[in-house]
């Protein structure tokens, strides 16, 4: 539930603690009010027909809580500690950095708790978001390719991360393979969202306009397909390189023009070696029999 779109009964939310007060500027709100919800007695009703504006600060605040770093971090390690029971561990395997963090003092969410008498959140998992696990599985599987993405159309050229800073174009620049003393990011994965994801990092290959060559960026990763989904399609039966990149949303194939070193998305030309790319560890066949075994 978005943390700013609901409506609720000022009793029932003063009732439940209303936010966590340890909670900073933004993120994690959205977690904590549709657990405690939900494991102390009541429920959430969506109203398709609602309208809903939501209106954004003309000009930027300065939070006076942001000197806590990594807030929206620090801010999903309080709910999990005192909400998530022996799942948060999932969340920590995860995102590893997040144990380290320090949530501040739980003292009065714990007891909130407690007072309430809430259930479990085994019990949530199975009887409210029992479907949960299928979109997002508690353990990813592994992942169908990973490594470098080499171009055919000039061996020596990558696709590279550019600092892998959110909104960045996604560019081609010599192999770091075969310039070990250069300084690049070009270690990307194929997730069982279908989506391209710079390796320990959120961030996800995405194109946000339409019209042909557009130019690819990185982007949050957010497991909805759309801009980010993409399908590997390998030259042959053998599930092997090379490979064409085609954007779920559009069919557009990733180009690049090697000369210029920019990366886009083309309409599809199978026979164009600038569409085509060499995965560095390609395990479709291994990914996918895993996939199967854990039901998804």
């Amino acid at each position: 539930m978005a943390g700013g779109l609901f409506a609720i009964s000022a009793k029932w939310f003063w009732e439940l603690g209303g936010y966590d007060p340890g909670l900073v500027i933004w993120g994690g709100e959205q977690y904590e009010l549709s657990f405690k919800i939900w494991m102390c007695g009541g429920r959430m009703i969506d109203a398709p027909c609602s309208r809903i504006g939501h209106i954004y600060r003309k000009y930027s605040t300065n939070f006076p809580k942001a000197e806590f770093g990594d807030f929206v971090g620090r801010n999903y390690k309080r709910v999990a500690e005192v909400w998530m029971d022996e799942y948060k561990e999932y969340l920590y395997k995860r995102r590893p950095r997040y144990r380290d963090l320090d949530a501040g003092d739980l003292t009065k969410q714990r007891k909130i708790r407690e007072k309430l008498k809430c259930k479990s959140f085994k019990w949530f998992m199975t009887e409210i978001a029992f479907d949960l696990v299928k979109k997002y599985p508690l353990i990813e599987p592994i992942s169908k390719a990973d490594g470098e993405i080499r171009s055919v159309a000039d061996s020596y050229l990558c696709l590279d991360a550019m600092g892998a800073n959110e909104y960045t174009p996604v560019k081609l620049r010599p192999c770091t393979k075969d310039n070990p003393n250069a300084i690049s990011i070009q270690k990307f994965e194929y997730s069982y969202h279908e989506d391209i994801r710079v390796i320990k990092q959120e961030s996800c290959l995405d194109v946000p306009d339409s019209k042909n060559k557009a130019v690819v960026i990185l982007y949050p990763c957010h497991g909805q397909g759309g801009n980010q989904q993409w399908k590997i399609r390998p030259t042959n039966r053998n599930k092997s390189n090379p490979l064409h990149l085609v954007l779920g949303a559009s069919g557009a194939c990733l180009d690049s023009d090697p000369k210029n070193r920019l990366v886009f998305v083309k309409s599809c030309d199978y026979t164009s070696p600038t569409q085509s790319w060499t995965w560095e560890k390609l395990k479709i066949d291994v990914a996918e029999h895993s996939m199967k075994e854990a039901g998804l």
